[in-house]
């Protein structure tokens, strides 16, 4: 700190700054010694000193230049710091303002003490110091307030930006809850429309048969039907709740694509020559092996072939696995079937949503499964659709999957 020339009051300067381990001390055994400075008791020497040797100092360089303004940066400097260390020490305001009171009280007794003993401090030079003291210690109280206060503000705009966030995620957890709540009231409907159907049916054929001793045979090939129907609603039903449910983590491994691809080529055929379809398999040469969860992808291939071949009544069906650019490869499932009518293209992987009415059996659950599948394995789904001509989708993974 720059040393200001020699005025009238450099003696009370000199003398605070000899005096200032005693005043300090005096200063502390006050405060330690109100009864309405608590959070001081809780304070060791060094935090209750604080930046006040600082301050005492910047008031002694003012007084020896009788001008509080050349030094009122490097004061407030110091007085800012006294404020956020209180504030942070738990300080209310009116302890604060306080304890600077009886810092003031304590350099107003040093004051007369040095007036009693040197003779040639004029009464005039000690309201001249009187008044460059309580200047000080009133813009140190004022700036120490001000840093509180805003310390205080900053803290409340953050509680008040948590507070909105939470609000905001609780808003939407309600959403979700209610989303959830009725997407699985759409389910027990669903089910329970379905199940029901399968029953009808079912009974109809053993009426049939204890009518007509005769029509067994067809009877039988109904209830047999309505048997299978039922099974693959209840077997679609357990897939999709192990996938939302499946909290664990994914385990990774490499395999051999070209196998999977032989793999489902076999598996599906079979179900798309009973048609009058014809599969077309398509395999990048350049593929290889792969690192993610294999049996994940075989679940979304498999329910890509069975709507493929579900919703599609003359044509042909195709399964790719193609490369797609760099670090990337696509399974490409596409069919002549009926399309996706512009209308629901919005609403395809919803749970439940069907491209078709109640003479094409399924739970419309399989494209569900497929995007939640897709959310976990990093896959980007891609599909297009011209009602009355066909579907094709695609769906793109990293080679090497990675984990967060």
């Amino acid at each position: 700190m720059t040393v200001m020339p020699a005025g009238p009051l450099r003696g009370f300067a000199d003398f605070l700054r000899e005096e200032r381990v005693r005043l300090t001390e005096q200063w502390m055994r006050d405060v330690f010694g109100d009864a309405d400075l608590v959070e001081a008791d809780k304070l060791t020497y060094e935090q209750l000193a604080d930046h006040l040797p600082e301050i005492l100092a910047g008031l002694c360089v003012a007084l020896e230049a009788e001008d509080l303004e050349k030094v009122e940066s490097a004061i407030e400097r110091d007085a800012r710091m006294h404020g956020m260390v209180r504030w942070r020490q738990g300080y209310r305001i009116e302890e604060l303002v306080r304890e600077l009171d009886l810092f003031h009280a304590t350099l107003s007794d040093a004051l007369e003490t040095f007036a009693d003993k040197e003779h040639g401090f004029t009464r005039r030079h000690e309201k001249r110091a009187r008044r460059l003291i309580a200047e000080a210690l009133s813009f140190v109280t004022l700036t120490s307030i001000r840093e509180v206060v805003s310390e205080r503000d900053r803290k409340i705009d953050d509680y008040t930006g948590r507070l909105e966030r939470a609000n905001h995620e609780l808003t939407l957890k309600q959403r979700l809850v209610s989303d959830l709540h009725e997407s699985r009231m759409q389910v027990t409907r669903s089910v329970v429309h379905d199940l029901r159907n399968f029953l009808n049916a079912f009974s109809v054929a053993l009426q049939l048969i204890g009518r007509a001793p005769t029509k067994a045979d067809a009877a039988l090939t109904l209830a047999n039907r309505q048997t299978a129907d039922m099974k693959q609603l209840v077997d679609q039903m357990v897939e999709y709740s192990v996938v939302l449910g499946d909290n664990s983590p994914v385990e990774l491994e490499p395999f051999n694509l070209r196998e999977l691809f032989d793999e489902l080529t076999t598996s599906c055929r079979p179900a798309v020559e009973a048609k009058g379809l014809v599969l077309h398999a398509r395999f990048d040469a350049q593929l290889s092996r792969v690192s993610s969860n294999r049996l994940k992808i075989k679940q979304v291939a498999l329910n890509l072939l069975s709507n493929a071949t579900k919703y599609t009544s003359a044509g042909e069906i195709e399964l790719a696995m193609l490369r797609a650019g760099e670090g990337h490869w696509l399974i490409r499932v596409s069919d002549t079937g009926i399309g996706i009518a512009p209308a629901d293209t919005d609403r395809v992987f919803d749970e439940f949503e069907r491209a078709a009415g109640d003479d094409i059996p399924g739970t419309g659950l399989g494209l569900a499964i497929v995007k939640e599948i897709c959310r976990v394995l990093q896959g980007q789904i891609r599909f297009e659709s011209h009602e009355g001509s066909g579907t094709v989708f695609e769906i793109c993974f990293p080679l090497e999957l990675v984990l967060e």
